[in-house]
């Protein structure tokens, strides 16, 4: 049966190999906006989140955990109580509830929906004359929806699910001041769950009720975003960026410009936000996404949140939903720390130096990931059918199996032997290796290349004879033949230089 390059193909894959499955329940009909992760899925997400930690330590961060569970005192500080809202209309006639903005933008493509008031989207519904898809009757005014998850702790403690991790991570200021010895900036990182209740939550896990965050905060003086030392060295980098001025005339594709000519053009303001969009666009290259797929997103003044001096989002260009953000790059001012020390009674007020005898409340800067969506966006972009066969072409550092060990004849104990042992060799050499006996050894080799496994290496009938094993490359199908002796120090060389 020939297999056909499209969105369907895609879409049964991830079910089919383990990558996403949902939404769950599946058993009890599933739940809208919670979806679960099969073997292969995590072992993508973890490998991405290895190779984050490892590269957030270049890059000076430390990491941090916080719960995920906070008092109503915190959202209250924070602004999500009164602040974190989607806009949402109900049908007349069956209650179906939808958001507004999104079911414009599904709607009316062409037209720049963000930042709109509530007033101008529904003078858009009615002058498109858009009805409820499920059952053609008119809509409700548009209304507040608050995103916040409530729960009760203890003794009827009113408290909140976090609707992100960056605010919990607000809440350690005074430990990591003391922690950093004053030493700014101060660099901080947080991975873990996020919890929104989203009203019609669609797009699988693009938008989800609990979900995966990676944040990174920098807690930065206000002279000290504008003399940078870590932007001299990338400001000669290139990125791709879309500003407002751009959109508002209908353009969708970004400049390449170096992040010093955007700072001298005040397409971007500050050094020190420079630089984090630097590292958003590193992080994201790595992964292994082509260029050609990622943009930056300028937000209005409009779409900013209320706090934002000014914020931007890293796309990618998907075939299924367009472009589709994976990261916003926030410049929060001292926003966030004022408003705790206000509710908490405590003085945030810090000198930048040890010899400084200026105190001022920090400003943060913010790059905030979401981990699933990254992971949909990777796999769809590395996603291939290539002569009649499926081809991930992920990474080596991230594919689930770097390499599969496939005994030619599973019923021939000396093969089988020979194939354990070298499949154990690897993982004591710390390979990710996956050993396969069963069905044809083209099945085997479809198998891995859906996975996106770089290397399969067979043990045969030769092997016994001369200690040799044939290793398949996935994007070429070429085989070579090498000696086991030689396999592993190979494959680490060429790990390394696919690097």
């Amino acid at each position: 049966m020939k297999i056909e390059n499209n969105i369907e193909t895609f879409n049964s894959l991830m079910k089919r190999r383990g990558f996403i499955w949902g939404p769950s329940p599946e058993i009890y009909g599933g739940l809208a906006g919670f979806y679960s992760y099969g073997p292969a899925g995590m072992a993508l997400k973890n490998n991405i989140l290895d190779l984050f930690r490892r590269e957030c330590r270049y890059f000076g961060f430390g990491e941090v955990e916080c719960p995920t569970i906070m008092p109503s005192i915190v959202w209250e500080a924070s602004g999500h109580l009164e602040r974190f809202v989607d806009p949402v209309m109900r049908c007349n006639k069956c209650n179906t509830l939808y958001r507004a903005d999104k079911f414009l933008q599904e709607n009316l493509p062409r037209l720049m929906i963000d930042g709109l008031s509530f007033e101008e989207m529904e003078n858009l519904i009615k002058k498109h004359e858009l009805n409820c898809p499920k059952c053609g009757s008119n809509f409700e005014k548009i209304e507040e929806y608050n995103l916040m998850l409530k729960t009760s702790v203890g003794n009827n403690v009113t408290a909140y699910l976090r609707p992100e991790t960056a605010t919990t991570t607000y809440l350690l200021f005074n430990r990591l001041d003391q922690d950093a010895r004053r030493q700014y900036p101060i660099k901080i990182y947080q991975i873990g769950k996020a919890y929104r209740n989203e009203i019609s939550p669609r797009q699988g896990v693009l938008r989800m009720r609990a979900f995966d965050q990676f944040e990174l905060q920098i807690f930065i003086g206000k002279q000290q975003e504008m003399v940078f030392d870590d932007y001299e060295e990338i400001k000669k980098s290139t990125l791709p960026l879309l500003d407002w001025p751009l959109q508002e005339k209908i353009i969708d594709r970004p400049d390449i410009i170096s992040l010093e000519k955007a700072i001298k053009t005040k397409i971007l303001k500050k050094p020190a936000y420079a630089y984090c969009m630097y590292i958003s666009y590193y992080l994201t290259k790595i992964l292994g996404f082509p260029e050609e797929v990622i943009r930056f997103r300028q937000h209005s003044i409009n779409e900013r949140a209320h706090y934002a001096d000014d914020a931007w989002d890293l796309e990618i260009k998907t075939r299924q939903f367009g472009w589709v953000e994976i990261c916003g790059v926030h410049d929060r001012t001292n926003y966030d720390l004022k408003r705790h020390s206000q509710f908490s009674n405590q003085n945030f007020e810090v000198s930048m130096s040890p010899d400084s005898e200026i105190k001022e409340i920090p400003q943060i800067l913010e790059i905030a990931f979401g981990i699933d969506r990254i992971i949909y966006t990777l796999l769809e972009t590395t996603f291939n059918v290539e002569e009649d066969r499926i081809n991930l072409k992920l990474i080596p550092d991230l594919a689930p199996n770097t390499v599969a060990v496939f005994p030619l004849v599973k019923n021939k104990e000396s093969i089988r032997n020979l194939a354990l042992k070298i499949h154990r060799d690897l993982l004591e050499n710390r390979i990710s290796s996956f050993f396969d006996a069963t069905g044809s050894i083209g099945k085997r080799y479809r198998r891995q290349d859906e996975i996106g496994t770089m290397y399969c290496v067979t043990i045969d009938y030769e092997s016994l004879e001369d200690n040799t094993v044939t290793i398949r490359y996935r994007d070429s199908m070429k085989q070579d033949r090498v000696k086991v002796i030689d396999l592993i120090q190979l494959i680490r060389k060429k790990l390394n230089t696919s690097k």
